[in-house]
């Protein structure tokens, strides 16, 4: 029987009439994956980059969330062909490669993602849960239409090639990374830093040229409110483990005397 994938993020924001809103799993679980996706969120990243993650966990993320209306995105560890195939042929629809610089790097990811003769991604589909053991009729011809590839730029040099970066063909999306950006601005761990942040709509600026939409990592409520006025449609703003970290400080400080927790810890 024929079957019919989900819609791709690239189409979700074209149909959003406002930013989408993400949260980050890091912790690599599938329960936590599980509880954000029915947070009400409207995307989930799921990262191979900063996580502990593998094939196999990020497949059972992608099942732990699929029950729920929420877009999964996957983050690559590298913009490498073969872990890019390997990731879409886990039926992963919406990919984001890390730490695209250059326009050229853009053109790599892009023909890493297509089939031939617009790009060099292999041919297992039949195979592979991408076109569920192709049970998704004419999936090798409208491959194209089932994936969507944003990149992120994360390094001063992405910001002065943003714009090339956003219109290489096959890129849908460009998503601004601060915390890197600042480190290599020189200003380590200062996201939040006068210079990043014109930085980050500097980024915007030269994306917005193009008519690609672009998002960008903000914990910072404050901050996160000010990107959506600079234009971000898409913005992650918060992250499973950072949720698990505060709220549990949140009950040590709340039940615990802090003279009797300082004593415990000097044993």
């Amino acid at each position: 029987m024929p079957l019919r994938l989900n819609k791709t993020f690239r189409d979700a924001l074209a149909e959003a009439d406002r930013p989408l809103y993400g949260g980050w799993i890091t912790t690599g679980s599938p329960v936590a994956a599980e509880i954000m996706a029915g947070s009400g969120l409207d995307w989930v990243l799921i990262d191979m980059e900063h996580a502990p993650n593998g094939l196999e966990s990020v497949l059972a993320q992608l099942y732990a969330v699929s029950a729920y209306p929420v877009t999964p995105v996957v983050r690559v560890p590298v913009g490498d062909a073969v872990i890019i195939k390997q990731v879409l042929d886990l039926g992963a629809q919406n990919i984001l490669v890390p730490m695209i610089s250059t326009a050229e790097q853009a053109r790599e990811v892009a023909a890493a993602a297509q089939y031939p003769p617009a790009g060099r991604r292999g041919v297992g589909s039949a195979l592979a849960r991408s076109a569920r053991w192709n049970r998704v009729e004419g999936y090798l011809a409208n491959a194209a239409d089932h994936v969507s590839v944003f990149v992120q730029i994360e390094t001063a040099e992405g910001v002065s090639n943003a714009a090339a970066i956003a219109e290489t063909p096959g890129i849908d999306g460009v998503f601004v990374g601060p915390s890197d950006l600042s480190a290599s601005m020189g200003l380590l761990g200062q996201q939040n830093h006068p210079e990043v942040v014109a930085a980050v709509n500097d980024a915007f600026t030269a994306i917005a040229s193009t008519g690609k939409p672009f998002g960008v990592n903000a914990f910072d409520p404050d901050r996160a409110d000010s990107y959506v006025e600079d234009g971000a449609r898409f913005l992650l703003v918060g992250a499973d483990a950072a949720i698990l970290a505060r709220g549990s400080e949140a009950l040590a400080q709340r039940y615990i005397d802090p003279s009797a927790h300082s004593a415990r810890a000097s044993y």
